[in-house]
Formats: structure tokens, sequence, C-alpha cells
């Protein structure tokens, strides 16, 4: 029912890469699992689009310098491209073999990411990366950015590693916003609904937020399902 592109493992788990047709809508899935989690789908990517566009609108000027924390399929990477402000796009991801399963062309987007000569990626541990004096970029320390894109865990309150919840609460907001210009934008993707708690914590660090809900119908069972957007602007 499926092919097996690449197979490898991490020190979080087995990672493979896999890819399958859809019978209904007659197209290629891309599918990568963590040991018997599925940890992201091809089938579902507005909300990750949404993400950079949703983020990317609430940042003012041109010649934008923005930041993705968690490269994924690219889709996210992808839409944030789209915009003709954004001058260059630092990708972080702390799966390798994710970033050289783009760079190999195994994952649709990932030719077209490695063409673009605003795009750079980046192999390291976002959360560890955000909480440091030093910032994001490891070959420009204090870097800031004009936005930051953040699509890692499934929400702040169901997290991949127990080590990232910290990201999530006031403190660890503020270390991050650090790494951001003057009216710089922060933006979260998350499956859950809203979550009171966090936007608490949100609107403690930034000026402005927002939470989008963002709409989009399961070709599964042909049900609309939700994700959010937070968006925090200093």
């Amino acid at each position: 029912m499926f092919e097996e592109l690449d197979y490898r493992p991490t020190p979080i788990g087995a990672l493979s890469l896999r890819k399958r047709r859809d019978m209904i809508s007659k197209e290629d899935i891309y599918e990568i699992i963590l040991g018997d989690a599925y940890l992201m789908s091809s089938r579902f990517t507005v909300a990750e689009e949404a993400l950079a566009r949703l983020g990317l609108a609430a940042v003012s000027g041109n010649n934008l310098h923005v930041a993705v924390g968690g490269l994924g399929l690219g889709y996210t990477a992808r839409a944030a491209l789209e915009d003709e402000r954004v001058a260059s796009l630092l990708v972080v991801d702390a799966l390798e073999p994710v970033i050289d399963w783009h760079q190999e062309g195994l994952l649709p987007v990932g030719r077209e990411l490695s063409a673009d000569d605003r795009c750079s990626f980046q192999l390291g541990d976002f959360f560890d990366l955000a909480a440091a004096p030093e910032g994001l970029d490891q070959n420009e320390p204090s870097r800031k950015f004009d936005a930051i894109l953040v699509d890692i865990d499934h929400s702040p309150t169901n997290v991949l590693d127990p080590k990232n919840a910290a990201f999530y609460e006031i403190d660890g907001l503020t270390q991050l916003s650090r790494h951001l210009t003057s009216n710089g934008v922060f933006a979260l993707w998350s499956n859950d609904a809203p979550d009171p708690t966090f936007e608490t914590a949100l609107s403690n660090v930034f000026s402005f937020t927002e939470s989008h809900v963002v709409p989009f119908t399961s070709p599964l069972n042909d049900v609309e399902e939700t994700n959010t957007v937070y968006v925090g602007r200093l």
C-alpha cells in the first residue's frame, strides 16, 4: 500500500519516509513516521501554509528576515517564500534525515526550497537555540528576525519532548522574543483549539496577539476540522 523511500534511526526513534497513492484523490501522499506514530502528512497542509501567511501578514515593511522552526514537509517554508518581501529564510530542524530528504529531492517541495537562494537549512534543536542568548542562527550569533514561525510540537500542551514545554511559558516566550526585531512577529501552529492558558502567556510577552482558527476539510471523512495559528507581535 506504500513505498518506503528511506528509513533512519534517530535519537528520538526510528524515522521513515513513505509515499503512497491516494485511491480517492489519485495523488501521491508523503508521510513521515516516527516509530509507530504519524508525524506529518502531505494530505493536510492548509494550516501549515496558513502559519506562514498569517504570521507574515502581521509583519510590516520589506526586506524581511524570517526563521522557521521545524522544516517538516516544507509547506510552511514554501508559503513564506511566496511573500516577495522575504529576503532570507532560515529553517531550523533537529532531524538530519528530514533536511537530507529535502536536499535530495525525495520530498515534493524539497528541490524548490533548495533551489531558492533565500532559503537555508540548519541542523539544530530549535528550542535550545531559542533559549540561548546567541539565538537561532549558529553562523551569525545574536541575529534578529522580523518573524519566527514555529511548527514542531502538536500543541503547547502536547509536546514531542517534555523539555519543550518550558518554551510555551512566559519565560520561554520572553527568551524567544529577544531574537525578534522591535516590531517582530512570532507565529505558532497548533493541532488543538485555542488554549486560554497559552493565550495568557502570549499576551504577557507580546503587545498584540491573535488566535486564528483555520478550518479545512479532511478528505478521509469529508468532515471539517480545524487547527490554530497563534500570532504575537512585539
